[in-house]
């Protein structure tokens, strides 16, 4: 097992509210693949409200949703959005969101047994989008490993 969890947060602007008609297909699924995660091999924690989603959240504005979760790898994230029924929700997401001008998701590792609070993410993203891939924060595109056990992040 490894000494790092990889932390992910990505965020969504709503073209509509939760409640519309065009949204609906969406809302109707979140308790399912948010399931599928959590029964996915190497999924070890995701960001919930009361409601059991994080859809109550808005750190980033009235009109963002977040998503937040920590697995113990890449290659586990990747499998379940890339390889589940999430990708179908996932080749959606136009339907649902509006495009995003600067990065909308970020990665970075955390060690074991530590939970992200969002200022800690939201601080990952605004250094992605500021200073580019990093050890300290980085894109699904342009991954870094863990760090050395005992070396610390960035």
């Amino acid at each position: 097992m490894s000494a790092y969890h990889l932390a992910q947060l990505n965020i969504a602007t709503l073209l509509a509210p939760l409640d519309s008609p065009q949204l609906a297909d969406f809302v109707a699924n979140l308790q399912r693949i948010n399931s599928l995660g959590e029964s996915a091999p190497g999924f070890v924690w995701r960001l919930q409200d009361e409601a059991g989603d994080a859809t109550a959240l808005r750190p980033f504005g009235d009109e963002v949703i977040v998503n937040m979760s920590l697995w113990y790898s890449l290659e586990a994230l990747g499998d379940f959005v890339y390889r589940s029924e999430h990708v179908d929700f996932f080749r959606r997401r136009r339907e649902w969101f509006s495009r995003m001008a600067e990065a909308a998701s970020v990665l970075w590792w955390v060690p074991a047994g530590h939970i992200p609070t969002l200022q800690e993410a939201a601080d990952k993203l605004a250094q992605l989008r500021r200073d580019g891939p990093s050890a300290g924060a980085f894109s699904y595109a342009r991954p870094f490993p863990p760090p050395v056990a005992g070396a610390g992040t960035a």
